[in-house]
């Protein structure tokens, strides 16, 4: 707005026909620049507190960029070509590819929360679990598993960077290794500290260069791929199904990591169309993930997987590695900054009272110390794989919990209500725990454990030669049984009303 205060280089009046002149008025300090609508370049002030509607703003469509981002990864590369390793013929892997990836349905369901509601996932699971229930909900499948998922893939940029140190002259001792460790996690977590607008608008860009570099990766793996390729050894019958089932599971593994969607799509208005959100979140997973994972499938036809960055220089240019490398670092810091902003969200879910920046950084140390030890002590691709395959027994029955709740009460939350945590709370239920949540879960965790076979075999799974079917048990037990009992308990599915500012007086008792 221009300024109305007069001049005050012109001094005052001298004439004696005026009356006296008031003093000069001293120049107005310079106004600080707006801050962007959006939030970007500032630290988020919001944790997982309501976002008014006069807050809301943006399109459904830039979630695209953001998951999109996410998914251009080393990690993806990597489980694609695992699929080949594991024995399947290209046409199987590619086909476990694009099943396991549309559990990206799931996160797209999840993310239609966040705008009905203008809260975190972390906050709107309190309508699951009830308001104690979350608390643990959130230590456990919240926090503990991004923490996890959050080292397994700074350990996926560390071992490019690596590679990328070792080019520069610079030999890769474990001293170097903690600091490129160190470096990488700090840039993930300053993208986590700024939070939900600078992601939203560093993710456009970071797409568009991550696709350029892979374009580049997918010509040369194109030209030395052998389309006709089979194992050594072939594998049928039952063993055969035991792979696909346990090959759909790693790949689907990673869509259920993020029960925290909503995280992302919070800030949109509460009319922002819950169809296009599901979509633009979906695409944006389904279609990198299926892309990169058959990328790293048609490479292990190629080259030697079991070291993926060896094999790939093998069929890429020369001048072309560098390039490769720092975009593997930057897709991989892209991914783990979404992980590491919702893991600081389920700190605060926990009921640890710490401002949402301060608790991403603790995310970041605990991550850091699991990430040296799986590079300086375990082996990382079977650590990859296990944690993977074992997390689906948490993950699945997770998810399904939720998305079952977004249908029961099609999609109807009241952000203010959730917000509540005293016994007065609608959320409150029976001493703070929903039983419908706690037991549906609690269910479905048990009937995957039974059904699991990667760290140790469940007793379903030896019974059926080893076939892992955690996932697909999880996800149906969970959702039948919150179903159930959120009827036969008679728990009434409210607040009713979804308005602005609106909450029920009633209690889900």
């Amino acid at each position: 707005m221009a300024s109305t205060i007069p001049d005050p280089q012109q001094g005052p009046r001298t004439a004696p026909e005026q009356p006296p002149a008031r003093p000069p008025v001293p120049a107005p300090v310079a106004a600080p620049p707006p801050v962007p609508a959006d939030g970007a370049g500032r630290v988020e002030a919001h944790g997982i507190d309501h976002i008014p509607e006069h807050e809301r703003h943006g399109h459904p469509r830039q979630l695209f960029s953001v998951w999109a981002a996410a998914n251009v990864n080393y990690l993806n590369l990597v489980i694609g070509g695992t699929l080949i390793l594991m024995g399947l013929t290209l046409p199987q892997a590619l086909a476990v590819i694009v099943v396991g990836n549309l559990c990206w349905l799931f996160t797209g369901v999840l993310a239609m929360s966040g705008p009905a509601a203008g809260a975190p996932s972390e906050v709107i699971t309190r309508a699951m679990f009830g308001v104690r229930g979350n608390r643990v909900n959130n230590a456990v499948v919240g926090w503990m598993v991004s923490v996890a998922y959050f080292a397994l893939n700074l350990a996926a940029a560390a071992t490019a960077a690596f590679s990328l140190v070792e080019k520069a002259g610079v030999p890769a001792t474990t001293g170097v290794r903690v600091v490129v460790v160190l470096v990488i996690a700090a840039l993930t977590l300053a993208i986590g500290v700024y939070g939900h607008g600078t992601i939203m608008k560093l993710y456009l860009p970071i797409t568009l260069a991550l696709t350029a570099v892979f374009a580049v990766v997918a010509v040369g793996v194109f030209r030395h791929a052998d389309y006709a390729y089979a194992s050594a050894e072939p594998l049928s019958g039952s063993a055969l199904w035991v792979v696909l089932v346990s090959g759909v599971t790693l790949i689907g593994s990673g869509p259920l990591t993020y029960t925290t969607s909503a995280d992302f799509s919070r800030y949109l208005p509460r009319t922002t169309s819950a169809k296009a959100v599901l979509g633009w979140t979906a695409l944006g997973g389904f279609l990198p993930g299926v892309a990169v994972c058959s990328l790293g499938a048609l490479a292990a036809t190629a080259v030697d997987m079991t070291d993926p960055q060896a094999g790939l220089q093998r069929i890429l240019p020369g001048w072309f590695d560098p390039v490769f490398l720092l975009a593997l670092v930057l897709g991989t810091i892209a991914i783990n900054a979404l992980t590491a902003y919702s893991a600081g969200l389920a700190l605060q879910a926990v009921g640890i009272r710490v401002r949402r920046s301060l608790s991403v950084l603790a995310d970041g140390t605990a991550a850091v110390s699991l990430t040296l030890y799986g590079l300086l002590v375990s082996d990382f691709l079977d650590t990859v794989s296990n944690v993977l395959q074992l997390t689906v027994v948490l993950l699945g029955p997770a998810v399904a919990v939720y998305a079952t709740d977004i249908l029961l009460r099609r999609n109807r939350y009241d952000g203010p209500a959730l917000m509540d945590e005293t016994r007065d709370s609608p959320f409150w239920y029976t001493a703070g725990v929903n039983t419908a949540g706690a037991l549906a879960l609690a269910g479905g965790v048990t009937a995957a454990a039974l059904s699991v076979d990667t760290l140790y075999t469940g007793p379903l799974a030896r019974a059926l030669g080893g076939m892992n079917l955690a996932l697909p048990v999880g996800i149906v037990v969970s959702a039948c049984l919150y179903a159930i009992l959120m009827r036969t308990t008679r728990q009434q599915v409210c607040p009713a009303s979804s308005g602005a500012g609106a909450r029920s007086d009633r209690r889900c008792t």
